[in-house]
């Protein structure tokens, strides 16, 4: 009898520890994905305070980050039209006035022509494009060349106007 007494107090010491920390573990707050949803917007008067950020180093805005343009380029072609001479030395302006910023130009092309080719055609673009801003006084250990050829188009379209588009060389600050 001994032996079922041990059992019957041991049963109960943990049945009365179950009960002592069941009402802890209900006590938490369960996070569904409805309560991470922001309340639906109400109309109001005055516009809430924006949130106090800390303070960070100073960083290109957005506008700074538009100031590169894409150089595009004619159909089977990688010599710069003026249109992308003057997209490339405002891509210049402002490589003079953020010396810190490096850069990748991407060769793109349109679908047309096999893969090897477009390749070539992009690589060409992209050396163009480095070619013309070392002349204005970028150095080269700032800009680096990737050719894409077709792979990635910008515009998904199969006529003219997206084709266009596509022939570019992209400037991407890194």
């Amino acid at each position: 009898m001994r032996l079922t007494t041990r059992m019957s107090f041991a049963t109960l010491f943990g049945l009365a520890l179950v009960l002592a920390l069941a009402p802890g573990c209900a006590s938490r707050k369960r996070v569904t994905p409805e309560a991470n949803v922001p309340p639906p917007e109400t109309e109001s008067t005055a516009p809430a305070p924006p949130e106090k950020e800390e303070a960070q180093p100073p960083v290109e805005t957005s506008t700074e980050r538009l100031a590169l343009q894409d150089a595009f380029f004619d159909f089977d072609d990688y010599s710069l039209r003026q249109d992308a001479k003057s997209a490339l030395e405002k891509d210049g302006k402002y490589l003079e006035k953020n010396s810190r910023t490096r850069i990748v130009i991407e060769g793109h092309c349109d679908e047309r022509g096999s893969v090897e080719y477009n390749l070539a055609l992009g690589e060409k673009r992209a050396r163009a494009a480095k070619d013309y801003l070392v002349s204005y006084g970028i150095p080269t250990s700032r800009l680096t060349t990737i050719s894409y050829g077709k792979e990635r188009p910008f515009e998904t379209g199969h006529d003219e106007d997206a084709w266009a588009k596509n022939r570019r060389a992209h400037v991407v600050s890194k």
